[in-house]
């Protein structure tokens, strides 16, 4: 092929790519999406028959206090699974191997040893014992919001990571590299760190009593708007990373 068929294949396949690359990133965003609307059609809430031992584990103070974080850990477990079918050099076996590590990673930490597991518990932790000791309201939730989103954020990355995502690219020195790695690791808790720190205020933003009662229209307005503008920033990076991930496997097919 010469060198302007390979650079109009190669502007072609841009737009391909970007938008492969926005799907998966949003994938994750709209199965959340689509569990509330699930939740809203179904008229679920905890007067539906579940067994009981799922309705202790389930029910309880962590779920009425922060209730999006069901459908944020829809997020984050389809983010583990939109890592095993993004473009990238992983195995399949170690696709399907570390995509079960992952998603049994958010899973424990999301829900052991009832909802919210380790995650909220952190962050719940944090926030009141900075507030108990003086720190202002808004502070105290800003750590609060931060120890959960880095709590959920090391399993959702490290599942991802497990499941086949790319790491920083390999190209200069090792101080450039591991400065890739940390910056990368800062945008993405940041991301998180925003996300936890709105679809924490889904009570004061007006949201119902779920799962006290079931989900009405206002509440699905609320939820949705809420979910979106928390996970824009994270869809957004992830869709960045995906984009150089598929950039730099076309450029070493193309030299190949």
């Amino acid at each position: 092929m010469s060198r302007t068929a390979a650079l109009s294949a190669g502007a072609g396949a841009e737009p391909a790519s970007r938008r492969g690359a926005w799907a998966i990133a949003a994938a994750p965003l709209l199965a959340a999406l689509a569990a509330l609307f699930a939740v809203f059609l179904a008229g679920f809430d905890q007067r539906s028959a579940m067994p009981p031992d799922v309705a202790a584990r389930f029910y309880g103070f962590f779920l009425d206090r922060y209730p999006l974080f069901a459908f944020a850990l829809v997020y984050g477990l389809v983010r583990i699974l939109a890592a095993m079918w993004a473009p990238g050099p992983a195995s399949p076996v170690r696709r399907l191997t570390g995509g079960g590590l992952g998603l049994a990673l958010v899973l424990g930490l999301s829900l052991h040893p009832t909802f919210g597991g380790l995650v909220l518990r952190a962050g719940f932790a944090t926030g009141s014992g900075a507030f108990l000791n003086g720190t202002p309201m808004a502070l105290a939730y800003a750590m609060g919001a931060g120890a959960a989103a880095g709590l959920f954020g090391l399993a959702m990355g490290l599942g991802a990571r497990l499941a086949g995502r790319s790491g920083p690219a390999r190209a200069g020195s090792r101080w450039r590299r591991a400065g890739r790695a940390l910056l990368g690791a800062l945008l993405g808790f940041l991301t998180l760190w925003f996300a936890a720190a709105m679809i924490g205020l889904a009570r004061d933003a007006g949201f119902g009593p779920w799962p006290r009662r079931p989900l009405d229209a206002r509440d699905l307005v609320i939820a949705a708007l809420l979910l979106t503008g928390a996970a824009l920033p994270h869809v957004a990076l992830v869709a960045a990373r995906l984009r150089r991930t598929v950039h730099a496997m076309s450029r070493r097919d193309g030299a190949a």
